[in-house]
């Protein structure tokens, strides 16, 4: 077992645990879009970062890739890790603005408009389908072609692979090829619909991370205001 420190807990975890996974055992939500359950962790989308360390030494990790190791000190709700979060996910808006997945998950973390310029790609390269294909299917009919701007997922030389067996499993698992939401003007990127409450408190001064990882937040619905002069205690 390895001891180490989440969210300024001392835990206990098997040895090879990604943080990722020793989180989400332990109850504290990291949210995901490359990585499902089954397949190898590929660390592309980077939604999933939390970050180790505190003061100047801190930084941000990829969770899914990143083994727990033995006296860390891990933070997966701080200020620094949820503005990163919102960061990419308004990068993930503005490349595929219709995806319900990627809606739901601005909605979650209380993103409300993205700042850049839509693309509108069907693809956002988070590497899914290519990994349901070699893994889950045996097949490896479709990969990753080109590098940079020209990086693109399908079958060498657009031919059509002798090894797929139209399984649809590339599209069961592709975030960019489910239901769409409906608005894609620039000023309604963001449908809300399908938004949810978001606790507060890493955006007050005197928090610097979450105070609760229930849903909905415990922490949130504890009022304390301040006594007033002359009031009785």
């Amino acid at each position: 077992m390895i001891e180490l420190h989440i969210n300024g807990l001392a835990v206990s975890v098997q040895e090879g645990s990604t943080l990722l996974e020793a989180a989400t055992y332990l109850g504290f939500p990291i949210p995901t879009l490359c990585h499902l359950e089954g397949l190898s962790p590929y660390g592309a989308c980077r939604l999933c970062v939390v970050q180790i360390g505190q003061d100047e030494q801190a930084r941000l990790v990829s969770s899914c890739t990143s083994l727990a190791q033995p006296g860390m000190k891990v933070w997966t709700g701080s200020t620094r890790v949820l503005r990163a979060r919102r960061m990419v996910l308004e990068l993930l808006l503005a490349s595929c603005p219709q995806s319900k997945t990627i809606q739901d998950l601005a909605s979650a973390h209380n993103v409300r408009q993205q700042r850049f310029r839509q693309e509108h790609e069907d693809c956002i390269l988070c590497g899914r389908c290519v990994r349901m294909c070699r893994e889950q299917m045996m097949a490896g009919a479709i990969g990753f072609r080109g590098r940079g701007a020209t990086r693109s997922i399908g079958t060498p030389f657009d031919v059509s692979s002798k090894e797929c067996r139209v399984c649809g499993g590339c599209l069961y698992v592709c975030p960019a090829c489910e239901l769409r939401c409906t608005y894609n003007e620039p000023d309604r990127a963001i449908c809300g619909g399908c938004a949810n409450l978001t606790p507060p408190c890493a955006e007050k001064e005197s928090f610097d991370h979450l105070m609760c990882y229930m849903n909905p937040c415990v922490a949130c619905e504890i009022s304390t205001p301040e006594p007033q002069s002359g009031a009785l205690r």
